[in-house]
This record gives structure tokens, sequence and C-alpha cells, in this order.
């Protein structure tokens, strides 16, 4: 297949059909790379059946060729359904089948069950980037899908989606950062004394309880998601601005200066109330005779991997779902990939209770004596297990744990997956990440942009909401 510019477009039906070193080596140039876009990482998905036709994900690889050598790739699929995905459209399909219309198969650049941010358009320059993009709109086009949907792309990968046209939509999730926090000096509002006025207590007045008046239940409406994308629902997007600059980032007033020097280092960045919930919750793991140790790489035993996958396995069907992930995957990891993992194991009167699953992307840490954000290792929060239940062992081992780690080893960011407010009081704060959408109908590609407009305020209120509740202690 060709396209419009020097290079040459092929469609693969499995990233085996690629040469892993090629992928591997451009994936390298990348500005936002991830453990989870590495071929070994995509074709253990595929070969394990984990994502693959069985599962509703159809590979079709498209790549850019100059000659022999690889230009351009992202990792795309068709879907027949929208699991797995963490951007949700449900809605739109929904709308679509009121309608009378297919909107499976659809096309989706993305890596299967990851909502992890990075790079997704694999690109040797800018210019490669573009023709990628457009390669993947014209072979949509010509397959006649409804639908083209990148998620949590890089910043490089939104700019030329947009400049193809495409739609963009944020979603948030939950970060920590390796920073100590300041406050500027400018952002701290100093009030004289003489402007304080001490109310007298005889002028307070005390409304009695059953002045208060309680609304009912009953009386709050609920609007329901197949209302189609008409409807108010409470996603979180940005039309206009897709990194949502301008009008977020004056949130945050922290100034970055160094990393924390210990976990209690980092707690005494938090308000008290933060602290002391954090420090009950870590006695009462404690307390109840748990430990933990942790394995990184190949120092992970495959009895290690056995237990994590029995642990992930109970925790899934424990909620009446089969695992997205097959235990094939996982062997893959371990043979694989193995620098990429870190587990964490609770253990109990000697006996294995508990496990988490943290991927991690050792790259260089310091630059000029603080984190390069861009260069520095950062560790991911995926997958976690248990077979007994103990009060707060999930905080303990999904974030506790991981923190404490990535402090001593010099890890500049943890990110805590999609979705969770509850991140916030483990200071985790909210970021916003970016998806781009392009449908193929006129009509429905202006009613989608219209809800994305009012979507996009949404996000804005909520982000300026949770803004207001920062776990970060004044300097």
């Amino acid at each position: 297949m060709k396209n419009n510019s020097v290079h040459v477009t092929r469609v693969l039906t499995s990233p085996t059909e690629v040469d892993a070193a090629q992928w591997n080596a451009l994936l390298a140039q990348q500005s936002e790379p991830s453990p989870f876009m590495r071929h070994e990482y995509l074709a253990a998905l595929h070969t394990s059946g984990s994502a693959s036709p069985q599962t509703g994900w159809t590979p079709r690889f498209i790549t850019l060729w100059l000659h022999d050598e690889l230009q351009a790739a992202c990792p795309l699929y068709l879907k027949d359904h929208s699991y797995g995905e963490y951007v949700f459209d449900f809605a739109w399909a929904n709308a679509y089948q009121q309608h009378g219309l297919p909107y499976y198969p659809k096309a989706l650049i993305a890596v299967p069950f990851t909502p992890v941010p990075g790079s997704r358009l694999l690109a040797r320059d800018e210019a490669a980037r573009t023709a990628l993009i457009r390669a993947v709109i014209a072979w949509c086009e010509d397959e006649q899908l409804s639908s083209l949907h990148l998620l949590f792309g890089s910043e490089l990968d939104i700019a030329a989606c947009e400049q193809a046209g495409l739609m963009t939509r944020n979603t948030v999730q939950f970060h920590w950062k390796n920073e100590m926090p300041v406050i500027p000096a400018d952002a701290v509002t100093v009030i004289p004394a003489d402007a304080v006025t001490v109310i007298p207590a005889d002028a307070v007045t005390v409304i009695p309880a059953q002045a208060v008046t309680v609304i009912p239940a009953q009386a709050v409406t609920v609007i329901p998601a197949q209302a189609g994308i008409q409807s108010a629902l409470p996603m979180l997007s940005d039309p206009n601005t897709s990194r949502l600059d301008s009008r977020l980032r004056g949130n945050d007033k922290r100034e970055a200066t160094k990393p924390f020097s210990s976990f209690d280092d980092f707690l005494a960045t938090l308000t008290q109330d933060k602290r002391k919930k954090i420090k009950q919750e870590r006695r009462k793991v404690a307390d109840a005779g748990v430990s933990f140790r942790w394995a990184l790489g190949a120092d992970i035993t495959p009895e290690d991997w056995a237990f994590f996958y029995r642990c992930y396995e109970r925790t899934y069907l424990e909620h009446g779902n089969a695992p997205y992930l097959s235990r094939d995957f996982f062997k893959n990891m371990a043979t694989g990939m193995p620098e990429n993992w870190l587990m964490f194991t609770a253990e109990r009167e000697g006996q294995s209770i508990a496990t988490s699953l943290i991927a991690t992307r050792p790259i260089n840490t310091w630059a000029d004596g603080r984190f390069d954000l861009k260069t520095a290792p950062v560790a991911y929060g995926r997958y976690w297990g248990a077979l007994q239940r103990v009060d707060c062992l999930h905080f303990e081992a999904c974030y506790y744990q991981p923190l404490q780690w990535c402090i001593n080893h010099g890890y500049a960011r943890f990110e805590g997956g999609a979705q969770g407010e509850h991140k916030m009081a483990r200071a985790l704060m909210p970021v916003p990440t970016t998806s781009a959408h392009w449908l193929a109908h006129p009509a429905f590609a202006d009613a989608v942009q219209r809800f994305l407009e009012r979507e996009g305020d949404g996000v804005v209120g909520y982000l300026e909401h949770l803004g207001e509740r920062s776990p970060f202690k004044a300097a």
C-alpha cells in the first residue's frame, strides 16, 4: 500500500511481522517511551492470546517504510467492543446503534489493557509522524470504519493528530512525583493581624438540627449513559486545548527543588491529617504481622511469578470477571523483558499472602543535579492480588511500598493508573491525559464535537476542585 508521501505503507496482521530490533530502536527515539510499547510487550499480548482476534483485538499494525528501513509505526487494533481501553465511548456506540448505524468494528491505536500515557505514533521525525497519522486515516476510510481512536498519546502524538483534524479528549489520572514541594512566596497571602476581626461568642448563632433540610435521594435526577452523545455525561476532557495548559497548570503552586531523601521526608510535606492517616494505615498492616520483600528483574523467581498470577487471577474472579491477561503473558514478561518488572510480596507467619507488580522504566536519573522528567526512571502501578484480607493491605502493597522504593532508588515518578480520587490522599496528584478521535460520519462527528465542548468545561471544573484539596501543607 502506498501513500501520498515518499513512504510505503505496510499493514501487518501481527506484531511479530515486524523486526523487534527495528521497532525498539524506533521507540527509543521517542519523546515519551514506555516499556509497554516495547516489541516484547506487544508481541506477548498477541502470542499469549490476551489481545488477539479471539478476544476482540485484531492487530493491524500500520508501518511506514523507506526502502527497508522502518520510518514510522503504530499498534492499531480493530475492535468489536470497547473493553480494556479506559477511555469510555460506550455512549457513542449506543448513539450509533439507536440510529441504525454500525459503530464496530472501530480502529484503536493503543496498548491493550494499559492506560499508561506515552508515545503511540513511533516516528523518526515530525514529517514521518504526520505521514503516519494521515496514512492511518486513509486506511480507515478505505476499510470503511466508523472511527479511529488514539489513547493516552504523547504531546507530539496529539499535536500530529490535531494537525490531521482529529478531536481531542482528556481524562484524569493520578501520579506521584519525587519532588520536594515548595510553595513560592508570591503564592502565599499573609493577612496582617490588625485585619483580623474576632467575633465574640455571644454573637454566634447556632442553627438547630430541625432547621436543616435534607434533600431526599429520590429528588436527585441521574442522567443514564444511554442518553447518548448529547447528554451531559460526567466525563473528563477538553476540546479546546489537548493539554489544558493555560487553564489548569496554575492550580499547582509547588516548585520542584529536590527529591525526597526518605519516606519520612515525604510524609513531612503532607498536611497533618494526611500524614496521620498514612501512618495509621501502615501501622495496621504491620500490627497484623505482615512484612514485605521486593524483587527486581531477574531476581523475581519462577515461584514468585506463579504466586503473583494466583493472586492476580483470584482478584479478578472474586469480582466476577476473568483476568484480561493470561498466565502465558506473564511467563513471556519473565523471560522477554524481566528488567522492566518489580514485585512486592506480602508475607505473614512465613507464608506469602499478597503481591503487587510494578513496571519500571529504568533510564537516566539526573540532569544538572535535578530530575529530567523526560528521561528519569519511572515506575507504573499495574497489577495486584491477595489471598488473605488484611485491613489497608492494598494501600501498603500498591502505594506505600512502591513509593518508598522509588524514593530509595531515585525514581522520579510513580504513575498510579486510571481513575481513583482516593489516590490524592496518598499524594498522587491529578494529571490530565489525552486521547484523539476521528469519526467518519460527518453528523456524528459534529455531535461528538459539541459533546466534547461541554465535557471540556467539566474536566476543568473537576481539576480545579481537586486542586483545592491538595494533600501538601503550605511551606
